[in-house]
């Protein structure tokens, strides 16, 4: 999200949105369950949220890291043991989250929403804490699984996987989405390219929802076009859905030298 982001001493400090107290009870929870790698909440102060600062590397590092197979497993386990951590969390009457009112239902999860390289944080390879819960709400811990897989397998070409993700080669995406599924525990990787589709469009659907709230950058995303590059992005997994599924397709249909 863009937004002004302050560090000192052991606390963070950053905008509290209307979603904020659900996700300091949700924070407050994991930390009762044993569950610490999640920041510590510590409540909102004149719209601004305060929480327990996590020593590491975050951020655009969190590209390099998540690229050997070591971090991708550690990746999948991570948000393996997010799920289990959360599976008995309820929300206090009157619960809002940034993209949804609604209790979870029998089976869902309260899905961190954002699960990226990027919003966790590293010792190394070893993920040590998970952040930004903004876009939390209950769902299908699949769609979880299925938004980390679009940047991890990744569901971009070779030329923008290279070029942005660190990737020193053409990932072996076959091999990485059965990896992230062993690790985290799936019976097959069955259906997760369709799921990953699925949850590219349902990331464009939340684009323009928080954008009709008012909130930036999405509002700014809407107005200069990003939704039309969001779409893109779901065209080109449907076009490509080979390069998922089969380890003879090694190079990306359409790659060329700048990303996608």
């Amino acid at each position: 999200m863009q937004q002004r982001i302050i560090v000192v001493d052991d606390r963070v400090y950053r905008p509290a949105g209307w979603w904020t107290p659900t996700v300091h009870a949700l924070l407050e929870y994991l930390h009762g369950v044993g569950f610490t790698c999640v920041p510590k909440p510590f409540g909102v102060v004149d719209g601004t949220e305060v929480l327990g600062f996590i020593q590491g590397e975050s951020g655009a590092v969190g590209w390099q890291r998540a690229v050997p197979e070591a971090g991708l497993r550690s990746l999948a386990r991570l948000l393996r043991d997010y799920h289990q951590a959360v599976a008995g969390f309820v929300a206090p009457d009157g619960a809002c989250w940034a993209l949804s009112d609604r209790p979870a239902q029998s089976g869902e999860v309260i899905c961190h929403g954002d699960f990226g390289p990027w919003n966790v944080i590293w010792d190394g390879l070893r993920p040590v804490g998970l952040v930004d819960f903004d876009f939390a709400q209950p769902g299908d811990a699949l769609d979880d699984a299925a938004y980390a897989l679009e940047y991890l397998a990744p569901f971009r070409d070779d030329a923008h996987a290279m070029r942005w993700q660190g990737f020193t080669a053409p990932p072996d995406r076959v091999r990485r989405i059965e990896l992230f599924a062993e690790e985290y525990g799936m019976a097959t990787g069955e259906g997760l390219v369709e799921a990953v589709i699925r949850r590219q469009q349902l990331t464009g659907r939340n684009v323009r929802a928080l954008a009709e709230r008012g909130l930036e950058p999405q509002r700014s995303w809407v107005a200069d076009g990003f939704c039309d590059e969001l779409a893109s992005r779901v065209q080109w997994s449907k076009d490509n859905r080979a390069l998922f599924t089969s380890r003879t397709c090694v190079r990306s249909q359409g790659d060329s030298p700048s990303p996608a």
